[in-house]
């Protein structure tokens, strides 16, 4: 969870786990990862090796986040003393801010949910549709058959806040629930703060980094739209 993009169009994450969201792409935990091993290794490929991914997919990760968040890794070409990679200040800086973030996760013992009951209308894997007072609802189920009462869980860690008319590619993100709702309250915190928003008679509940919300400017009344990945929604 972080709602500090690059553009400051918002983050999300599963529960617990912190994400950065840039104009187009998430920096999450396996990409922190990455870079703590570059860090170590001293190059891209030996960071791949210790991983167990291959050098090519990890330079075209880096290149991909380096598209939204700006330079990470700076990359020597052979010479006398050989090639080698190392973290760039931006680079540093985006470990320092998923670090200080996972760290506020990690002390908040009970994230908020929004609870929703609906009835599973149909099956697909390890998802299911549910009918909910907000329409159709995706989420990870647990032998879940069609037809059966459910409580639809969504923690407030894995909404995502977006202004309504932000241009989000919908192929470029895996939350396939999007809804649009009005901010009705905001709860200020010194380094996360709970945004409420009601999506007709629901009021679902978001956790967003303090400079987030000041970067999106929000405000009581505010039309907003929300979003979160089905695998971050847990149906009981």
């Amino acid at each position: 969870m972080d709602q500090t993009g690059g553009d400051g169009s918002g983050a999300a994450a599963g529960r617990g786990q912190a994400a950065l969201i840039g104009s187009d792409a998430e920096f999450d935990a396996r990409d922190a990862a990455l870079l703590r091993a570059v860090r170590e290794a001293g190059s891209v490929a030996g960071a791949a090796a210790e991983l167990e991914r291959s050098r090519a997919r990890a330079l075209s990760r880096i290149e991909a986040l380096e598209e939204s968040f700006g330079t990470l890794v700076e990359r020597q070409r052979g010479g006398s003393g050989g090639g080698g990679s190392r973290l760039a200040a931006g680079g540093r800086e985006l470990l320092d801010r998923y670090d200080r973030l996972q760290a506020v996760l990690a002390a908040t013992a009970q994230v908020p949910e929004t609870v929703l009951d609906g009835t599973v209308t149909s099956v697909d894997g390890e998802l299911a549709a549910v009918d909910t007072a907000v329409g159709a609802v995706r989420g990870l189920h647990d032998g879940a058959a069609v037809g059966d009462a459910v409580q639809v869980r969504i923690g407030a860690d894995a909404v995502t806040i977006y202004k309504p008319d932000a241009a989000v590619d919908p192929d470029s993100t895996s939350a396939r629930n999007r809804l649009r709702g009005e901010v009705v309250g905001i709860g200020d915190g010194e380094t996360v703060s709970t945004v409420e928003v009601a999506v007709g008679e629901v009021a679902f509940l978001a956790l967003i980094t303090a400079e987030s919300a000041d970067r999106l400017g929000l405000d009581t009344g505010d039309g907003v739209a929300i979003r979160w990945k089905a695998t971050a929604t847990r149906l009981v």
